[in-house]
C-alpha cells in the first residue's frame, strides 16, 4: 500500500462529495461538500494542495450492468478537467456503483434525517468510494480504477 493522502470525490450535478483518508490509507473520512459549478475545480485543487494529497480517485457512476450513461460522461468530464490542473497521474477514475444508496443507508441508520442528511450525503458517499478504492488496493497491490489525462495528452 502507497502512503499518503488521497482525496475520493463524487461528482453530482448540484453537489460534489469530497472525502479524505489518512496518510497511510487505512480510513476514509467526510471532508466537505462543494458547490458544484464555477469554481469547484478551483476548490478541489486547492483541497489536494492543503492536504497534500498523493491521489484523487473520482466516482465514476456506471449502471449495475457497467454501462456509462450521461453521469459517468460527465464525471469523465470533470476527471479530465482536474487531470489539466494537477499532475494528470494522480487522478484516477473508480467504479462508484452504489455508494449513494450506501452512504445513505447508513446515514438513515445512524439516525441523520432530512435537511441534515441532504448535506452530508455527498461527503458520505464520497468516503464510500474512496474506503473501496483504498480496499482494492490492498488487496490487489495496484493503483485503484483508471488513470485520466488531460485533454491536451
Amino acid at each position: 500500500m502507497r502512503i499518503g493522502v488521497r482525496l475520493g470525490v463524487d461528482v453530482g450535478s448540484v453537489r460534489i462529495g469530497v472525502a479524505r483518508c489518512d496518510p497511510g490509507g487505512i480510513l476514509a473520512s467526510p471532508l466537505e461538500t462543494v458547490k458544484a459549478g464555477k469554481g469547484d475545480v478551483d476548490r478541489l485543487v486547492r483541497l489536494v494542495e492543503e492536504n497534500e494529497a498523493i491521489e484523487v480517485i473520482v466516482g465514476l457512476p456506471t449502471s449495475l450492468s457497467g454501462r456509462e450513461g450521461p453521469a459517468a460522461t460527465s464525471a469523465r468530464r470533470f476527471a479530465t478537467m482536474l487531470a489539466e490542473r494537477l499532475s494528470p497521474e494522480i487522478v484516477r477514475l473508480y467504479d462508484e456503483r452504489l455508494t449513494t444508496v450506501t452512504a445513505e443507508s447508513g446515514l438513515r441508520a445512524g439516525g441523520v434525517h432530512g435537511q441534515a442528511r441532504r448535506k452530508v450525503v455527498d461527503q458520505a458517499a464520497a468516503a464510500v468510494l474512496l474506503q473501496a478504492a483504498l480496499d482494492g488496493e490492498r488487496l490487489t497491490g495496484r493503483p485503484p480504477g483508471e488513470g485520466v489525462r488531460g485533454a491536451g495528452e
